[in-house]
């Protein structure tokens, strides 16, 4: 028997704010000898960790996780979901992983993988150099060998040879969990009131703590199901989410934005569980077929610099197709890569003439009144004087 929306969701909600990583716990009791390592945002070729027999698992941050011990070895002046990652281990809260990779999205990631070897010298630890200059014809060749070292490390640490078949069957299957990720997103953005924005990232998010065969599965419910939902249509702006890429903001403050008055219809969350444009083509060398998909088909983000097209003209066009209202710039306090690329947007939104509102926020945010007031006065903005 089909199970109904709101069943569905209250088991991803369960998987989400499980803390203890039960999902992942359960997982590993049921195979024996097999390892979960935990991906940092937000490139992490998790394909690669799947053909090797391993459970990907998300490194989301520590939500509201009191600091005690972070602070003495990262500085405190850095985005929230490295510091509270980092006291996530250090206070024996991923004691369950075996390894942990993180891929070269900015500083703060590069100075966390060091400061892991050292407080955990017996974790498998790896650091992915994605390629900056994604022009040169030497890209793709570069980050085959990024992979290659991945790939064997995790050979090392399993004592198992990972085939070319282990890789392309891997894809396979990721590629068809994004190609429902991406049903889902195109329906939330045509009908945004079938599916709210923080029901959707619940079920998203789901998948980074459970084997992607079984997330997609979940994802086909939640399609089927959706059919039979009976949800009456607000009078709500059509807004875009920009700057949570790699720290995700609360869900009370998706929540809070939505109930403000605003559909969001696009939005640059959970970008781990999406990150192609379009499915990633098997030619040949399945290491090949990922590099060539990240230098020419990854999702754009302020962590991938783009020398074909700006950002900003990127952003622009979005706005246009999508039929959007306004923009609300929704940033992790002290994210560098994400409040730069403001200062470039913000520029060319006021020249286009498209409303934008901007505000930070932090894992451990609890109070969202201030927000709800400038959403709130953004969407009369809109609504009455525009």
């Amino acid at each position: 028997m089909a199970k109904r929306f709101e069943e569905i969701l209250d088991g991803c909600k369960q998987i989400v704010q499980d803390t203890n990583l039960s999902s992942v716990s359960d997982w590993k009791g049921a195979r024996k000898s097999k390892k979960a390592i935990g991906c940092f945002p937000v490139y992490t070729p998790e394909e690669v960790i799947h053909a090797a027999g391993m459970l990907p698992v998300g490194l989301l941050g520590g939500g509201a996780i009191e600091i005690d011990y972070a602070d003495s070895r990262i500085q405190s002046f850095v985005c929230s979901i490295a510091r509270s990652t980092l006291e996530l281990g250090l206070k024996g809260r991923l004691n369950i992983l075996d390894g942990v990779v993180f891929p070269s999205i900015c500083d703060v990631a590069r100075n966390l993988a060091g400061i892991w070897r050292r407080n955990f010298p017996t974790m498998f630890v790896e650091y992915v150099h994605f390629p900056q200059n994604i022009t040169s014809a030497h890209a793709v060749e570069y980050l085959v060998s990024e992979l290659l070292k991945l790939k064997t490390g995790l050979e090392r640490m399993s004592g198992k040879k990972i085939s070319n078949d282990d890789i392309a069957n891997s894809i396979k299957i990721y590629n068809e969990n994004r190609a429902l990720v991406s049903k889902l997103y195109q329906l939330r953005t045509k009908k945004p009131w079938a599916i709210s924005t923080s029901e959707l990232y619940t079920i998203i998010r789901t998948g980074r703590f459970i084997p992607k065969e079984k997330h997609s599965i979940i994802l086909q419910s939640v399609l089927d199901a959706i059919e039979k939902r009976e949800r009456k249509q607000r009078d709500s702006l059509r807004v875009i989410i920009e700057g949570s890429f790699c720290e995700q903001p609360p869900i009370e403050l998706l929540e809070t934005i939505e109930e403000a008055g605003c559909y969001i219809i696009d939005d640059d969350l959970s970008l781990s569980s999406r990150w192609y444009e379009e499915p990633i083509q098997l030619n040949g060398n399945p290491l090949e077929s990922l590099a060539y998909a990240y230098v020419h088909n990854a999702i754009k983000s302020s962590v991938r610099h783009n020398h074909t097209k700006p950002r900003d003209i990127v952003l622009v066009e979005k706005f246009r197709e999508l039929k959007a209202d306004g923009v609300i710039f929704c940033s992790a306090k002290f994210c560098d890569p994400a409040l730069f690329d403001f200062v470039l947007m913000k520029n060319t939104l006021e020249r286009e003439g498209i409303p934008y509102i901007s505000f930070e926020f932090e894992e451990k945010m609890s109070a969202f009144d201030n927000v709800r007031t400038q959403i709130e006065t953004f969407v009369e903005s809109i609504m009455f004087f525009a």
